[in-house]
C-alpha cells in the first residue's frame, strides 16, 4: 500500500460502539508533476528548448554559410585548392573562437541579471523556506561549448570538399551544393525540433546562404577586375 494512506481508527467509550469501531482512511491526492519537456496538457514545451536550440542553429549555420562564403570568395581571386583550405580552415578555427567568445559573453550578461532579480525575489519572500532558483541559470561555459563545437560541425561540410577536388569550377560548384544541402538540413532540422513547418524555414536558411555566397564572390570578382589581379592556379 502506498506509503501515502493513512488510516484512522476512532472508537467511542460505549461498549456498542467498540464492538464496530469506525475506520476512516483518508488519501491526499497529488497530481502528477509534468515532465520538464511537456506543458501542463501534455504537449511538448517547446519555448523550453529555445536557448540550447536557437546557440545550435546559429551556430551551425553560420559556421557553414561563413565558410563556404570564404571559400568561394578567395575561389573568385584564386583557382589553387590549397589557398581555398587554408582560407577555409583559418576560418574555421578564427570563427569557432569568436563564437565562443561571444556566446559566453552574451550568456554571461544573461546569468549576470538573472541571479540580481533572484537576489531582489529573496530579499523580498525571507519567510519563504527553500527557495531555489539557482536550477534554472543558464551555463556561459556550457553555451560557449556548444556554439563552438556547432560552428565547426558547419564549417567542416565544405572544407571536406573544398580541398580535395582539383577542378577549380567541379571544387566552388562542389563547395556550393554541398553547402545548399548542409543549409536545408539544418534549417529543417531546427524547424522539427522547434515544432514549425519544416519547407518554410528550411528554405529560409537556404536563400539567406545563397545570398552569403554570392554577395562574398561578387565582391571578390568586382575587387579583382578593378585592381586588375591575376587570378592564380598554383
Amino acid at each position: 500500500m502506498s506509503s501515502h494512506l493513512s488510516s484512522q481508527i476512532h472508537a467511542n467509550a460505549s461498549p456498542e460502539s467498540s464492538k464496530a469501531p469506525c475506520v476512516r482512511i483518508s488519501i491526499p491526492l497529488q497530481p502528477q508533476e509534468p515532465e520538464p519537456t511537456r506543458g501542463a496538457d501534455g504537449s511538448v514545451d517547446y519555448m523550453a528548448r529555445t536557448q540550447w536550440l536557437r546557440a545550435a542553429v546559429l551556430g551551425a549555420n553560420d559556421g557553414l554559410v561563413s565558410i563556404a562564403s570564404l571559400m568561394v570568395g578567395v575561389g573568385a581571386v584564386n583557382q589553387s585548392a590549397k589557398a581555398m583550405l587554408v582560407s577555409g580552415l583559418a576560418g574555421l578555427v578564427a570563427g569557432a573562437c569568436s563564437m565562443a567568445i561571444g556566446e559566453f559573453v552574451s550568456v554571461y550578461a544573461q546569468y549576470d541579471i538573472e541571479v540580481a532579480e533572484m537576489e531582489k525575489r529573496r530579499r523580498g519572500s525571507r519567510s519563504e523556506e527553500g527557495f531555489q532558483g539557482e536550477k534554472s541559470l543558464p551555463s556561459p561555459l556550457l553555451a560557449a561549448g556548444a556554439s563552438a563545437l556547432a560552428f565547426s560541425l558547419g564549417a567542416v561540410l565544405p572544407l571536406l570538399v573544398g580541398g580535395v577536388i582539383r577542378s577549380w569550377s567541379v571544387r566552388v560548384g562542389a563547395v556550393c551544393v554541398v553547402s545548399s544541402l548542409g543549409l536545408a538540413g539544418f534549417g529543417a532540422a531546427g524547424a522539427v525540433l522547434g515544432g514549425a513547418d519544416i519547407w518554410k524555414p528550411a528554405l529560409r536558411v537556404l536563400g539567406g546562404g545563397w545570398l552569403a555566397m554570392l554577395v562574398t564572390y561578387g565582391v571578390l570578382r568586382i575587387f579583382r577586375f578593378l585592381f586588375n589581379m591575376q587570378v592564380s592556379s598554383a
